[in-house]
């Protein structure tokens, strides 16, 4: 249903670019704003993962560098059936994540020092389950094609004072002005219902991943006091991109807005709530292997369980 929902927003964003472009344009005006906005999102689909991580500072770690972060990263692709992407650090005490890349094989997932030095271990794993869900489901080409579109509207509506006075536009200047101002805030009420789609679906295939629905509404609760709190000057210096992070870096969003680029957070932990009630939850699998650890505490590996005479032993972070 999430496929079938996103295939018809499209559809509505395709129609809606087609029938402004031709009442500003005709067919010639219409031809040319497409071909340049493809032109320039078809370099930003081939250099968006680049320049995002750039954007953020986003630091690549390899098995050195960050063991225990690394190896749950390549465990948990190994139970999603995904090739290795590149894992990022970025030093920032906001806690979340993303992932980018045009497809799995050129994938990345990016985590902030805030997340994983605020979460647990088997949050971590829950939040980095989701952002390889997004990988699996190929999201960023969902948006790229997304960001096409409604970077071509909004050039045909720039265009509008050049064709306005296109006999296809039976309002006149007043048709002008409508879709210069409307134009571009449907083609983003459009855009945004996507992101919060694809988020939904996420949620549900991490939750697969990592074999226990409950790991990601803990981190959920916690990311969002989190961004709450915590400023994130990177985020707001590049607002275009807080529709990749697992929640919107920018505030806390709390209500399903037509401009919000995530659904609430209470209700992504209801519905994950729900999936571990149904029994999709199998008390997580151990992400190193891919194969159930019995007596490991979670997919950093095993450790022992606090009791009356002992003292829990565990990483002290993510870097080992």
């Amino acid at each position: 249903m999430n496929y079938v929902r996103t295939a018809m927003l499209l559809a509505g964003m395709t129609a809606l670019f087609m029938g402004i472009g031709f009442m500003i344009g005709g067919q010639s005006g219409m031809i040319i704003a497409l071909a340049v906005a493809a032109a320039m999102n078809l370099f930003s689909y081939w250099n968006a993962d680049k320049m995002v991580l750039r954007m953020h500072h986003a630091r690549e770690v390899d098995e050195r560098s960050a063991p225990d972060y690394y190896r749950m990263v390549q465990g948990l692709a190994r139970n999603a059936g995904l090739p290795m992407p590149k894992v990022y650090i970025i030093d920032n005490p906001q806690p979340n994540a993303f992932a980018t890349g045009r497809n799995p094989q050129n994938a990345a997932v990016a985590a902030t020092t805030g997340l994983l030095n605020m979460l647990s271990p088997e949050e971590v794993a829950g939040v980095m389950a989701h952002e390889l869900a997004h990988v699996k489901n190929h999201d960023t080409l969902i948006m790229t094609i997304t960001a096409t579109i409604a970077g071509a509207i909004s050039m045909l509506a720039n265009f509008a004072f050049f064709f306005g006075g296109n006999r296809n536009n039976p309002l006149g200047l007043v048709g002008v002005i409508l879709m210069m101002i409307v134009a571009p805030m449907a083609a983003m009420v459009v855009q945004m219902a996507i992101s919060r789609t694809r988020e939904y679906a996420a949620d549900r295939m991490g939750a697969q991943i990592c074999g226990e629905p409950l790991w990601l509404a803990s981190a959920l609760g916690k990311i969002a006091g989190g961004v709450e709190r915590i400023h994130n000057p990177d985020a707001e210096a590049n607002p275009a991109t807080a529709h990749m992070f697992i929640m919107n870096p920018l505030s806390g969003e709390r209500m399903d807005n037509l401009f919000s680029t995530h659904p609430n957070t209470q209700n992504r932990i209801d519905e994950l709530r729900k999936l571990a009630a149904a029994g999709l939850g199998t008390g997580g699998r151990a992400a190193f292997s891919g194969e159930p650890a019995p007596g490991s505490s979670g997919p950093w590996g095993r450790s022992e369980r606090t009791t009356r005479s002992a003292t829990v032993t565990r990483p002290k972070g993510p870097w080992g």
